[in-house]
């Protein structure tokens, strides 16, 4: 896990100078401090989604590029065999496959979702654009704004991904997820 994040601090740090632009400003533009922003490059913070997603809108790349290092090359089609997604492992409650990573200039970014039981309340995240979670298995508490929802399998949810939004484990079972982001 370490060295994944390692090898995104990098590409982070390698594509903020390419573009020319400054720890300050990119810090400010997440609305984030220097410091916090230099976690990231440096390995040391774990990143999530909408952190991701936040910075290669920034920057104008796929999520997938800052993930991978790698550039997709199909744009009409994109067939994902179990197994052969890109997988995502994140310290903490959330595990990602990417559905659609050899697709280029996506509109959508699909993820399978696993979160653990027994994890803190997540911490919300906000990104630009919509986003689609429908409940494969499990049970979540879905909080966006103000407001809660208790999610069963079956149940799903369309919001406005601009609002701080995050879930927590109901039960003592992992909770499986479809998510579309759209940008």
């Amino acid at each position: 896990m370490k060295e994944q994040l390692k090898a995104m601090g990098q590409r982070l740090t390698e594509l903020r100078e390419i573009k020319g632009v400054s720890v300050k400003e990119i810090a400010e533009r997440l609305k984030m401090t220097e410091e916090e922003y230099s976690e990231y490059e440096s390995g040391d913070r774990d990143f999530s989604f909408s952190f991701m997603f936040n910075v290669a809108t920034i920057f104008g790349v796929d999520v997938f590029n800052l993930l991978s290092g790698n550039s997709p090359k199909l744009s009409d089609c994109a067939v994902v065999r179990k197994g052969q997604e890109f997988f995502i492992k994140k310290e903490g409650s959330y595990n990602y496959k990417h559905l659609a990573y050899t697709f280029k200039n996506k509109k959508a970014e699909p993820f399978f979702v696993v979160s653990m039981p027994g994890e803190e309340d997540t911490e919300r995240h906000s990104h630009e654009g919509q986003e689609f979670n429908f409940v494969l298995s499990g049970k979540m508490l879905f909080r966006i704004g103000d407001m809660e929802y208790e999610l069963n399998k079956g149940d799903s949810v369309y919001f406005n991904s601009g609002l701080p939004h995050g879930i927590k484990v109901l039960g003592d079972k992992p909770v499986k997820f479809l998510a579309v982001v759209m940008k």
